[in-house]
């Protein structure tokens, strides 16, 4: 049984990595920029979009991952994911205002990116008949975001911070810094002891890899 099961599972290794090339042509022809190596799984939903006539960019690096059921649509503006970035199941990241993702960083599981904010009128104006406001969302190189969290527009997380999961983040984090809660606040750095056994459980993004 083992021997017949080991053809079946070369075959299966064949069709998905050609499912991969096929996926990454796709996106090119989309206009997405695909650096080499990229690996796009199944359900990836990337759109570029337009706003004021011009139409949006869309830029994933080398060697970088997208997982399956990930949502990057830049709405006319930018998304741009540099080298070896992981983007895990079912994230989404709206590139409004432009997104932008530096080299290593982990984005795990249902988190969200965003880069803009509703305008909000007087009571009797739908907010939907408004615009929305750009709001350019950075975040650095060898940055863990955890599972569920949200980065709101604006907001610019510094190299090598981690972010807890389910933390909504709405300003700006320093290097290094590990930032929990809702809203997030800096709890410790990297390298240094957590304060408290609480900040210690809660400053840890996800106790398993993102991956």
């Amino acid at each position: 049984m083992a021997a017949k099961a080991l053809p079946m599972l070369s075959l299966s290794f064949r069709l998905e990595r050609l499912r991969r090339v096929w996926r990454r042509f796709w996106l090119r022809q989309l206009g997405v920029r695909v650096g080499a190596g990229a690996v796009i799984h199944r359900g990836v939903d990337c759109r570029l979009g337009l706003a004021q006539g011009q139409r949006g960019r869309l830029h994933i690096g080398r060697s970088s991952q997208v997982e399956v059921g990930a949502v990057l649509h830049s709405y006319g503006g930018a998304i741009h994911l540099e080298d070896h970035v992981f983007v895990g199941p079912y994230v989404v990241i709206y590139g409004h205002g432009g997104v932008h993702i530096g080299q290593n960083t982990l984005v795990a599981m249902h988190s969200r990116i965003v880069s803009s904010n509703h305008t909000v009128p007087a009571p009797g104006i739908p907010i939907r008949s408004q615009p929305n406001l750009p709001l350019p969302t950075t975040i650095g190189a060898d940055v863990w975001i955890g599972a569920g969290a949200t980065i709101l527009g604006g907001v610019t997380l510094g190299d090598g911070c981690v972010i807890g999961a389910g933390a909504v983040v709405v300003s700006d984090i320093p290097a290094n810094a590990y930032a929990v809660g809702v809203p997030a606040r800096v709890v410790k750095r990297r390298g240094e002891p957590p304060r408290t056994q609480t900040e210690n459980a809660g400053a840890i993004a996800n106790p398993h890899s993102p991956h």
